[in-house]
């Protein structure tokens, strides 16, 4: 009897250990969905059709990404299927994604056009950005009981509104910051032509519950461009580009908790810090407290001004907020130890904010994270 209760400590300890392991090793995960496929062919021109391109790069996004340690990647699909948009959101939503990126081409009754361009979630609604959206969000009509499904969401009208909350509006900066990441790639190393980044109101990017863009990748009605994207060599471009990124967007706002002892302590006092670790972290933040350095957790970017109260933030208090333009920023907590900030982000997380990042200050202005530990 003894010795079965000692094994079933063990057991537990061994249990407890694994599932603290298992939660510090979470691997940063990005949804690739490839847009259209099956009986959906997406846009077709030129004998270019959109679902094979988008399908083709999204697959080599994914194979380059997988090769980078602490990155996780999910498909909507891999083959030539076709997936519902709801169903597109869901596996992101399922997966408890980071991020979520969709593949995609243009394509008009135009021979001229040319040009790749990232949309985030937006309510703007210019005639041409509304022409891309009605486009996008028209596959919905190939499903059955669509309007029963997107309750009442009409694709092809323009008074059809997108409601925006607060919840997905703080994925907002996050996902601009990935759009002109992406943006950048094409046109500065790869010297595409760059139409920019834009804000439409898409059903897929607004059902997913974190950062998301929709890319398309150029237009094949513009034979040149068409031939380039339906290129092994093209798409192998564009894949590498996109997910080059992904990589930096990552780098820049996930802090992966292997990591951790390593960000702590500046390279100078890692040499020297051995068993004498704890010395080592007290006079990094003493050294970055004397450069009126301090760490905040980003939790929240929306354009509603709300009171900094815990019952508006889900229990979270020393709530501060910044205007930056036409969006005010959230941020929960104060530090000068970056071990603490890791605990606050932690905690930040576990209260529902997924897309919670540590930030640095110094003084009004904000710096990255690196240069504060330096």
């Amino acid at each position: 009897m003894t010795g079965n209760f000692s094994l079933k400590i063990v057991l537990c300890f061994f249990l407890l250990f694994a599932g603290m392991c298992n939660a510090q090793g979470k691997k940063f995960k990005v949804v690739i969905d490839a847009g259209h496929g099956g009986h959906d062919s997406g846009t077709k021109h030129n004998s270019f059709a959109e679902k094979k391109i988008v399908l083709n790069t999204a697959l080599k996004i994914g194979k380059i990404l997988e090769k980078e340690p602490g990155i996780t990647v999910v498909y909507t699909r891999k083959t030539d299927v076709f997936v519902e948009l709801r169903e597109r959101a869901n596996i992101a939503n399922r997966a408890d994604a980071d991020l979520f990126v969709s593949i995609h081409c243009n394509g008009v009754n135009n021979r001229e056009p040319q040009g790749t361009e990232t949309f985030v979630m937006g309510l703007t609604r210019s005639k041409v950005n509304m022409e891309v959206a009605r486009k996008e969000n028209s596959v919905i009509t190939l499903e059955k009981d669509y309007k029963l499904k997107y309750k009442g969401f009409d694709p092809n009208s323009q008074e059809t509104s997108i409601g925006i909350t607060l919840t997905q509006e703080q994925y907002l900066k996050q996902s601009i910051t990935l759009a002109a990441k992406i943006q950048d790639g094409f046109s500065k190393g790869l010297k595409r032509y760059s139409r920019g980044v834009k804000q439409i109101p898409l059903w897929v990017l607004d059902a997913t519950a974190m950062p998301g863009v929709l890319i398309e990748l150029g237009f094949v009605s513009n034979a040149k461009e068409g031939k380039y994207l339906n290129s092994a060599a093209g798409q192998e471009e564009m894949a590498r580009s996109i997910a080059k990124s992904i990589i930096s967007y990552k780098k820049q706002y996930y802090v992966h908790s292997d990591n951790i002892e390593k960000s702590a302590v500046t390279k100078p006092e890692a040499k020297k810090a051995g068993a004498k670790g704890t010395t080592a972290k007290a006079k990094t933040t003493k050294s970055i407290a004397a450069k009126g350095v301090v760490f905040k957790i980003q939790i929240a970017t929306g354009t509603k001004n709300i009171a900094t109260k815990p019952s508006n933030f889900k229990g979270l208090k020393i709530i501060s907020k910044k205007k930056n333009g036409r969006l005010v920023q959230y941020y929960y907590g104060k530090t000068v130890n970056y071990d603490t900030a890791l605990q606050l982000l932690s905690k930040a997380k576990s209260r529902g904010y997924k897309s919670a990042f540590i930030v640095a200050f110094k003084g009004e202005k904000k710096i990255t994270v690196a240069e504060a530990l330096k």
